[in-house]
Order: C-alpha cells, then sequence, then structure tokens
C-alpha cells in the first residue's frame, strides 16, 4: 500500500481519504475523525468514545452531545443522587 498520496482539496475545504488508509485505520461512513494540528503537521485519527468522567472506553451506557458516560460512572452518579 502507497503511505504517501496527493490529493486536491475542494472548495469546502475537503479531500478524500484514500480507501485502502481507510481500510487499514477500519474507518467507516459515519466514524468520526479527531483533527489535530501538531508542528504545522495535520493529524487524521480515528476517534474512539470515552467516559468523560473516567476516560473508559469500555461499558458505555449513556450519550449526549457526543458525551458518554460508563455504566460504573452512572452507576455512583445515581447512587448518589438517592442519598
Amino acid at each position: 500500500m502507497k503511505e504517501n498520496i496527493t490529493r486536491k482539496l475542494d472548495e469546502l475545504g475537503r479531500i478524500v481519504i484514500p480507501s485502502d488508509f481507510r481500510k487499514k485505520l477500519d474507518v467507516k461512513t459515519g466514524d468520526r475523525l479527531r483533527v489535530e494540528l501538531v508542528d504545522n503537521t495535520l493529524i487524521l485519527q480515528k476517534s474512539i468514545p470515552t467516559c468523560v468522567l473516567c476516560g473508559k472506553a469500555e461499558d458505555l451506557n449513556y450519550e449526549s452531545h457526543n458525551k458518554y458516560i460508563c455504566e460504573d460512572c452512572l452507576e455512583t452518579i445515581l447512587m448518589n443522587a438517592k442519598k
């Protein structure tokens, strides 16, 4: 697989990510990508949802406005609310 491909930016600032790259990164339609600028280099990375409270990526239960809470944190919140 080629690791270096030149693409033209369209009038809205978009580029097409080559299918080989998408397959290698397991990026599918609708997936979120993290876009980061580091030392004049643009980095695209598949975004993995994590709990906003503890950072855990497993057992995500509640989502609102692209913010996630894992089952453990949700249980803690609900237990504290009952007190």
